[in-house]
């Protein structure tokens, strides 16, 4: 998978397709677990998740580079061979990456919208982080990661382009 289009080949590369994935996340993913927690969408509702959402996109970045992405990283390793398909190993990394950001999130996102580190986020963990998971889930699976990969794919046209048009000249 060294010479997928889809995917990120490169650190600089890797910060644009986190980049686009997490934007995207957070801005869809924060205001929905909100409505849910404050009885529906508000504009009051809105403009609360608003505020929380730089230091919730922050804290998900640091959380994927640091914590959750090797960790994916050998998750996914164990559970599918090279030989597995491309939609196998995606589908095997947004499972562990969602499972994981979105159980320590369901605690995090919490102190951090309460602007509180308090117990409860971890008393309602069992019933709040299933909720959170499946929109991260279905957000993740149906709009971030496909907008992210068509992303990296026009950003690899496009080099390989100009590459084409450099070698021609």
């Amino acid at each position: 998978m060294e010479n997928e289009t889809r995917l990120p080949r490169n650190g600089k590369e890797f910060l644009l397709f986190l980049g686009v994935i997490s934007i995207i996340s957070v801005n869809i993913i924060a205001p929905i677990i909100m409505a849910f927690e404050f009885g529906g969408m508000t504009k009051e509702v809105y403009m609360m998740a608003l505020k929380t959402m730089p230091f919730i996109w922050i804290c998900v970045v640091l959380l994927e580079g640091l914590l959750v992405g090797p960790l994916v990283e050998k998750l996914v390793g164990k559970f599918t061979k090279k030989t597995d398909s491309f939609n196998a190993h995606i589908l095997f990394n947004i499972l562990f990456s969602v499972t994981i950001l979105s159980f320590l999130l369901t605690i995090i996102g919490t102190w951090i919208g309460t602007r509180t580190i308090s117990l409860d986020p971890i008393r309602h963990l069992f019933l709040n982080w299933p909720r959170n998971f499946f929109i991260a889930l279905w957000v993740e699976t149906l709009i971030a990661q496909p907008i992210a990969r068509f992303v990296m794919k026009k950003f690899h046209e496009k080099q390989s382009n100009a590459i084409v048009k450099t070698e021609n000249l």
